[in-house]
């Protein structure tokens, strides 16, 4: 059909079959520049809410894990710390402390049950659940930082390709619309610097979400730092005053 249509074409004019298919199609190729503009700016658009709300959410998340961290090692009981971390829900440290403290719980009861039965207490097998509880917190505090992060990847590697295959559809439309002794660079020189526009708008879009997912996946990567020595501190100590 598609081979059919480029011969009909090709009768009908001295032109190239290709060319008498790109004037075929010359009335849709503006909408699909437009359409190209309106998703690098719903792209860009996004990209920025993303920034603000990523910013604002790991802000709070490194202030709030300084103070948890400042309460924890002031602090000589747990339960006290337990519920300071109630104020700092969005520090995953915090959050950490609380999934260990909550299987440490869980533990020392069926410590006390055991040993009401006389039955021996592996305490070995206790730390395992343990750090196997402050592990899955951790992941999942991880995966919970990095949501939305990766849309700033996609968007950085796609929205310039995307604006140039804006560009290259515009500059067809523009070399199109050429009339005979019109090929001037007064009569193209509108055209092309309008199709370039769609290049400008993919750069606009991809840069600053470049920038803000290097800089996101560093402070998350930081953070995730700090989650894992604060769990291996919080083992010693289990270790050393809990399960022996």
């Amino acid at each position: 059909m598609f081979e059919s249509l480029l011969l009909h074409l090709a009768g009908q004019s001295s032109d190239s079959a290709m060319i008498q298919l790109v004037k075929w199609l010359n009335p849709i190729l503006e909408p699909i520049v437009i359409m190209v503009l309106i998703i690098l700016l719903a792209m860009s658009a996004g990209c920025w809410g993303i920034i603000y709300f990523k910013w604002r959410n790991l802000r709070k998340a490194q202030i709030q894990s300084i103070e948890f961290l400042e309460a924890f090692w002031s602090s000589k009981r747990l339960d006290a710390i337990y519920k300071v971390s109630d104020n700092l829900q969005k520090s995953p440290i915090s959050q950490v402390f609380r999934a260990g403290y909550i299987e440490l719980g869980k533990l020392k009861k069926t410590q006390v049950a055991g040993e009401a039965g006389g039955e021996m207490y592996d305490a070995m097998g206790g730390i395992e659940n343990v750090q196997r509880s402050l592990r899955r917190a951790s992941l999942t505090e991880l995966t919970n930082m990095e949501s939305l992060v990766p849309f700033l990847a996609t968007t950085g590697s796609s929205a310039p390709f995307i604006g140039l295959f804006g560009t290259v559809v515009g500059i067809m439309k523009a070399f199109i619309e050429i009339r005979p002794g019109t090929a001037t660079l007064e009569a193209v020189g509108p055209g092309i610097s309008h199709a370039l526009i769609a290049t400008a708008a993919g750069l606009f879009a991809a840069i600053p979400a470049v920038m803000a997912y290097n800089y996101f996946v560093r402070r998350v990567k930081v953070l995730y730092s700090e989650m894992d020595n604060f769990s291996m501190d919080f083992l010693n100590i289990v270790k050393r005053h809990f399960l022996k």
